[in-house]
């Protein structure tokens, strides 16, 4: 079958493959998702010819993927962001990086941890230095708020927090490697919160799960900051957070990252072994960076 006729198969897979079927237009779309938005500098990320890159953004904007922005008009200048439909795109995107890091990369068990020699730790920890995007996600109130303070910001990301009645522990939870001890972490944070907001910094949790189940958390462990709900993926697909896949979602493995005033990533921890060790590092992350400057 060729290829142009793959997209007028009855098959959806099909018809999918037929616009986004190809591996520079998937790395295309991840690093546009991931705030490399310009020509020159998608270029450069890629290692990409121009004619091929050219060619796939015409494809992406023909297909309703992709949207040029002016942002210069002498010279005439554009920006590539994605649409709607572009953002339909980032889970199979977080699909795909799931199933290499399980399946490619590692042994095909479920977990949501990793060794600190792994390909995953490695990428993630290569997060220093690069800028958080600005967006917004929900918090567990349903007001759409940055993930990142105009102040040093701590973002914690946890697989999932849950309540005893109403929203229960998944099946087999405490059977993946690293699921357990979201609740210890995010109330280990509450009973210092007010040590972090003496050195200025704000704290944020970040989950995949639905705000009402993180009001309800948030609500049942009396904290006093916000937990961001990224049920969308956007930010996880924007800086391609290390996730796993247990009970039909989507979820973070554990991480925190502390984040300076003007976005950027100081620091990383990850993997993480101790819920309750990995508030005292960061405690101390902050005050070290903080008087740094």
């Amino acid at each position: 079958m060729k290829h142009s006729e793959l997209v007028d198969a009855d098959c959806a897979i099909a018809q999918a493959l037929g616009v986004v079927g190809d591996w520079w237009t998937l790395l295309v779309v991840r690093d546009i998702a991931g705030g490399t938005v310009r020509f020159d500098d998608l270029q450069r990320a890629l290692a990409v010819s121009r004619k091929t890159l050219t060619e796939r953004l015409k494809a992406l904007v023909a297909n309703g993927i992709v949207e040029k922005v002016d942002y210069s008009a002498r010279p005439p200048r554009f920006e590539y962001r994605l649409t709607d439909k572009g953002h339909g795109l980032l889970p199979v995107l977080i699909a795909l990086q799931d199933w290499g890091t399980r399946h490619v990369s590692g042994d095909g068990s479920l977990s949501a941890t990793t060794a600190p020699s792994s390909a995953e730790a490695r990428r993630v920890r290569g997060l220093v230095g690069r800028r958080v995007p600005e967006l917004r996600v929900a918090a567990d109130d349903g007001e759409l708020l940055d993930p990142v303070g105009r102040s040093w910001t701590v973002l914690y990301a946890f697989p999932g927090a849950f309540v005893p009645v109403g929203n229960p522990l998944p099946p087999d939870w405490g059977d993946i490697p690293g699921a357990a001890g979201c609740t210890l972490e995010s109330t280990t944070y509450r009973d210092r919160y007010d040590e972090f907001r003496a050195l200025g910094a704000t704290v944020h949790g970040l989950s995949t799960q639905r705000t009402d189940e993180l009001g309800a958390f948030a609500e049942h462990v009396d904290l006093p900051f916000p937990l961001l709900s990224d049920d969308e993926l956007t930010l996880t697909a924007a800086l391609r957070l290390p996730t796993f896949r247990a009970s039909g979602v989507d979820r973070l493995k554990r991480l925190t990252m502390i984040v300076d005033p003007d976005r950027t990533i100081r620091a990383v921890q990850f993997p993480i072994t101790d819920p309750v060790r990995t508030v005292d590092v960061a405690l101390t992350q902050v005050t070290q960076l903080g008087a740094a400057g």
